[in-house]
């Protein structure tokens, strides 16, 4: 969802506040493809989120890192399935409500026009990002537990997928060596400020082999304004957000053609 939300960043010409995107409701509704705290995929993140409708931001539900069959840490004693209240909610604290939560029927949200696979080579990665931005990549996370900064460059490490980071751009070292801009969802304290850099070519750590990408639909600039105990947004399904901003399917269809070029 991070290469989802830095494209909507670019659809907005990087105007206003980054809008990040509720993950955790993924781990609450997403199906098998979409993922568990035990597995996923991001083509199946992206699939879910445009059969589902939309994905809230991520003020609806904080991040868990539990989904509902977890029973590590705190996660056995919350409750992650699937319903309103687990998909939006709000909190009071100033109200007769105070302390009571409340399910979020109207809220911000994004949704996705189309999804795929980028194939698996340098030039067809590099297009999609100049085209239309990051992407999604699979990556064998076990020799960067430890990464301190640098560009990895080591062909003899395993390719065995375990983890899903976003590439986000490529340049080129002091020596000439080309490398990958890439984000990780392990912290600022880790890495290169949460990002590493892998050399280019060869599939490192299988990061070239399964990358995904998916397009900008709509995403909610102006909010329907809810309550701060969220009564007048519960029950409103019939509401419709006056500002959300749609991309012309003509412009989308332009990009996808282009991006497709050897």
């Amino acid at each position: 969802m991070s290469s989802f939300s830095d494209r909507i960043k670019i659809a907005r010409e990087g105007k206003g506040i980054d809008i990040n995107l509720a993950i955790q409701y993924i781990l609450n509704c997403g199906t098998d493809s979409a993922g568990s705290c035990h597995g996923g995929s991001a083509t199946g993140a992206f699939e879910f989120v445009k059969e589902s409708g939309q994905i809230p931001y991520d003020t609806c539900l904080q991040y868990a890192a539990c989904s509902d069959e977890s029973q590590e840490g705190t996660c056995p004693h919350g409750d992650y399935t699937c319903k309103a209240i687990n998909k939006c909610r709000t909190c009071s604290t100033f109200s007769d409500m105070g302390g009571a939560c409340s399910e979020i029927d109207v809220y911000p949200n994004a949704t996705i026009a189309e999804y795929g696979r980028v194939p698996g080579s340098v030039d067809a990665i590099k297009a999609e990002l100049f085209q239309r931005g990051p992407i999604a990549c699979g990556v064998n996370a076990e020799p960067l537990l430890e990464y301190q900064g640098g560009v990895f460059d080591d062909k003899t490490a395993g390719q065995g997928v375990n983890h899903i980071v976003s590439i986000t751009g490529w340049g080129t070292d002091d020596t000439g060596k080309e490398f990958w801009v890439v984000r990780n969802s392990w912290g600022e304290y880790w890495g290169e400020l949460g990002f590493f850099r892998i050399a280019t070519g060869d599939n490192q750590l299988g990061i070239e082999d399964q990358c995904s990408w998916a397009t900008v639909n709509t995403f909610t600039e102006l909010n329907y304004p809810c309550y701060e105990n969220g009564s007048n947004c519960v029950t409103t399904r019939t509401v419709t957000d006056p500002a959300v901003k749609v991309l012309a399917s003509a412009a989308r269809s332009a990009t996808t053609k282009a991006a497709l070029q050897p």
